[in-house]
């Protein structure tokens, strides 16, 4: 899945694709790459991060999920207000990406069901603004599974299908650096749910303290990462996540590629 932010502030690119001519250029960019799938979204969820209006949301990502639709790309319009998916499904996306896992907007989940199309729903615990002061576990891992048990169950009863239903831990969201890794090692605990996993470690600012300067201390920048964002997703892909949601395709789709061929010959079906 390859990411594309209509924003103005979102901690990776925010800015660089805001303008919809913009957007659409680096969406083909993703999908001629390799992407699968192409996330567009208008909301940043940053750490403190502040909700545009759903006006503006809207007039940020319509334009270019009905161009890239057009253009015969599958696209996932990341959102969590109704309105705005169901908009946004009408102008061609394929697929909703609801990082509040229908929490949000009580109506999220019905829109869903009534257009019969997949959605990801993420573990959250609360608008950017304030999510990390929610910060604090027992396990991470198995508060996660807990706390997204609920969302499937809200999800089934709404009339989403079983099979149309994918789940994401939320790294980053509400959730330390510590907690990021312990969740990465323990992903076959998610995956063992027994639906679709989707994990979007990209960039994000775990990686960057990782990866600081030795002299300085200082963060690798967003752009920085990649090279270790590829490698991750190699590690999450032979943990048996479904998705990888990137910024930069190349790399990811070479490492998903080797994940494979790693698995398959560690199950005895290659050839």
């Amino acid at each position: 899945m390859g990411v594309v932010n209509v924003t103005p502030d979102s901690f990776s690119d925010g800015g660089r694709w805001f303008e919809p001519d913009d957007a659409v250029t680096q969406g083909l960019r993703l999908a001629a790459q390799g992407a699968d799938l192409v996330d567009v979204g208008g909301e940043s969820t940053r750490p403190g991060a502040q909700r545009p209006t759903e006006e503006e949301e809207l007039r940020r990502v319509l334009p270019v999920v009905r161009d890239l639709a057009a253009a015969g790309v599958i696209v996932s319009i990341d959102t969590m207000r109704a309105d705005v998916a169901a908009r946004a499904l009408d102008h061609g996306a394929s697929m909703v990406n609801d990082v509040s896992g229908g929490q949000a907007d009580p109506s999220m989940l019905r829109v869903v069901a009534d257009a019969g199309v997949p959605v990801v729903l993420m573990h959250w615990r609360g608008h950017s603004a304030h999510m990390q002061e929610s910060a604090e576990y027992g396990d991470v891992v198995d508060d996660v599974r807990r706390e997204l048990l609920p969302r499937l169950d809200q999800a089934i009863e709404a009339g989403v299908s079983r099979d149309r239903i994918a789940l994401d831990p939320g790294l980053g969201f509400a959730k330390t650096g510590d907690h990021n890794w312990t969740l990465l090692a323990r992903l076959h605990e998610i995956v063992e749910l027994g639906y679709p996993v989707l994990v979007a470690a990209s960039r994000k600012a775990f990686l960057g303290r990782l990866l600081a300067d030795p002299t300085t201390g200082e963060d690798r920048p967003p752009d920085g990462r990649d090279a270790a964002t590829a490698v991750l997703s190699s590690l999450i892909a032979l943990a048996g996540a479904w998705c990888v949601r990137v910024h930069e395709v190349p790399g990811s789709l070479d490492a998903v590629r080797l994940a494979a061929r790693w698995g398959d010959e560690a199950t005895g079906r290659a050839t």
